[in-house]
């Protein structure tokens, strides 16, 4: 049958035997062509070509390409191994041998924030195979053959607080772009920055905008909200450093930092590893912990405390703020120095003792006393400066059952004590009142006897007076006037003989300041004399000094030093005119060896 062809559609034929066709080719064994409308409306195969199936058309747009592999060539045979560029509008069949790559595709339309990564398959106008670069918009781009797609990129938009990690994939380098719209370099790529997994779950607790269950993006900048009044410790790999951040504190990781997570104990009473957090706070606040005392009387104890407690930090200084995170677990160490202190104090003491006296003993025992006796007002560990303010006894309850007993009745045996001294003391004070009132109703009846006595003793005694007025007027009047007098005489002696003494104080004063003044003078003279001798004595040694370097300098280096050879020089030129070649000088005292300087001064024979 015929087969009827149109633009559209094409049949692709093979050959089974070498012939030649209706159109004239010869058509080798095997071989493959298309047949398409340009070559006839109506195809019959002939009795050695088979039909393998029609070929549809492949239609281009203005916005679309494709990439045909191993193209046939003018020749009319398979370019095997070339990649061909086809770009619409424009419609054609493939030929047999001929496949498209990735199918059609529609050109890239890139905005201002698209961009394409491409890569060269081999070299390519000023570009080597394997080169990356950047193609950015806005614009519209077909890649050649030579090019390839790697990855459509967009730019990422950054706030002031967000960032990205970016690796440099040649180096390897890691570094953060923060606060701005950021497009990847071509040889950048985003890196994920992974966190254990205990410290993932604690940023998603913090952080209440998070969804739950959503997974974080790791190629984002970690950003971290310290709260207030708390502080953070972050550690460089890399660097070797570590910085403390101090809230409220927006913190982003660098690529090498990581938060130091803390430990903590917890529980009553406190067991290790029972808190974990990225958060140190600084407080004030309290813990409570429960410990077991024994007493000196073996009494076992269980007590529950509470502690009030604060950092005591300077956060402008860098070694002061360290020290906080110097013990990993705070909680533990200083609950286990507390109880340490309070078992050792309780001891010491018998259980009726610590029973009366379990907050001033407990108290003091943490504290400490100062040099007075008294009981400080705080307890400091100095290693990371935490500061117990005070501490409160919640409660006390003994271990074992028969010292819970033992207490109980004693306890009710104070009770049943207080109460009946309460009771006595109430009688007592009753009985105390009642004599009172009797005592001061006694005391009121004898005072007003007695103030009668006195009135009666007083107008006995008037009317003695008068009496004796009568009768002794004058004389009385007289003596009276004398005793006057010799009283104003003794008061005058009196007043004379204190302004004597005022004016011995006085003089003796006067003299005592005029010695010193006199002896403050002296030696201020005397010290002055001896300034100005040591002053005279330093001045001539210096004009001594000087005069000896000018004569020095007048006479000259040399000349001293002609002088100081003159005399050993012309003795040397007396002996040498006298005939004496060698002289040697003593004074008897010192022993010579006469053989061996004899033969020096006569010299050596068997030369001579």
């Amino acid at each position: 049958t015929a087969q009827i062809l149109t633009e559209k559609k094409a049949i692709h034929v093979t050959a089974e035997r070498t012939f030649t066709d209706i159109f004239g080719k010869e058509r080798k064994a095997g071989s493959e062509w298309l047949v398409t409308i340009n070559d006839i409306e109506a195809y019959i195969p002939g009795v050695y070509e088979k039909v393998l199936g029609e070929v549809p058309i492949t239609i281009l747009n203005n916005r679309q390409y494709c990439v045909v592999l191993d193209p046939i060539g003018s020749d009319g045979l398979p370019s095997l191994g070339q990649r061909q560029l086809r770009r619409g509008e424009a419609s054609f069949f493939l030929h047999p041998g001929e496949k498209l790559e990735s199918g059609v595709q529609n050109m890239f339309v890139l905005g201002e924030e698209d961009g394409l990564l491409v890569r060269a398959r081999e070299a390519f106008e000023d570009h080597k195979a394997g080169d990356r670069w950047m193609i950015l918009g806005p614009c519209e781009y077909v890649p050649p053959v030579q090019v390839e797609i790697v990855e459509r990129r967009q730019a990422i938009a950054l706030d002031e607080n967000e960032g990205i990690y970016v690796r440099d994939i040649r180096s390897g380098k890691v570094r953060s772009v923060k606060g701005r719209c950021y497009m990847l370099e071509p040889y950048e790529e985003l890196w994920t920055k992974d966190l254990p997994a205990s410290v993932e779950q604690l940023l998603a607790e913090f952080d209440a905008s998070t969804v739950k269950g959503a997974k974080r993006d790791k190629s984002r900048l970690i950003s971290f909200r310290v709260p207030h009044n708390a502080a953070v410790q972050i550690y460089d790999f890399k660097a070797k450093t570590a910085r403390i951040v101090f809230g409220p504190e927006l913190v982003l990781l660098e690529p090498d930092e990581h938060f130091t997570q803390l430990s903590l104990s917890g529980g009553k009473p406190k067991t290790p590893n029972q808190i974990r957090s990225l958060v140190l706070y600084l407080g004030p606040n309290f813990m409570r912990d429960i410990i077991t005392v024994e007493t000196s009387d073996h009494a076992r104890l269980s007590l529950t405390l509470s502690y009030n407690w604060y950092f005591d930090v300077d956060r402008s200084d860098a070694a002061s703020a360290a020290k906080i995170f110097s013990v990993p677990d705070f909680v533990g160490d200083s609950c286990k120095a507390i109880a340490s202190r309070v078992r050792g104090s309780v001891a010491q003491v018998p259980f009726d003792l610590f029973h009366r006296e379990s907050a001033k003993i407990i108290r003091s025992s943490v504290f400490g006393k100062d040099e007075h006796g008294h009981v400080r007002e705080k307890f400091i560990f100095e290693a990371n400066k935490l500061v117990i303010t005070s501490i409160d006894i919640q409660s006390v309850e003994p271990v074992d059952q028969k010292t819970r007993d033992s207490l109980q009745k004693s306890v009710q045996l104070a009770i049943e004590i207080t109460t009946k001294s309460q009771e006595a003391a109430a009688r007592h004070e009753a009985e105390r009142r009642e004599q009172e009132a009797k005592g001061a109703l006694e005391r009121q009846k004898i005072n007003d006897e007695a103030e009668a006595e006195k009135s009666r003793a007083e107008l006995l005694k008037l009317q003695a007076s008068s009496a004796a007025v009568e009768s002794t007027g004058q004389a009385k009047a007289e003596a009276q006037a004398r005793a006057e007098a010799a009283e104003i005489e003794g008061q005058a002696a009196v007043k004379q003989a204190e302004l004597k003494a005022a004016a011995m104080e006085i003089e003796s004063k006067a003299d005592l300041e005029q010695t010193k003044a006199r002896q403050a003078a002296e030696i201020e003279h005397k010290k002055k004399m001896d300034e100005l001798e040591v002053s005279k004595v330093s001045k001539m040694a210096d004009i001594e000094a000087k005069k000896f370097h000018e004569i020095v300098d007048a006479i000259g280096a040399d000349t001293i030093c002609s002088i100081a050879q003159a005399g050993p020089e012309m003795q040397a030129k007396l002996l040498g005119g006298l005939g004496v070649q060698s002289l040697l000088i003593t004074d008897g005292n010192s022993p010579i060896n006469l053989f061996n300087t004899a033969q020096g001064l006569v010299g050596n024979p068997s030369l001579a």
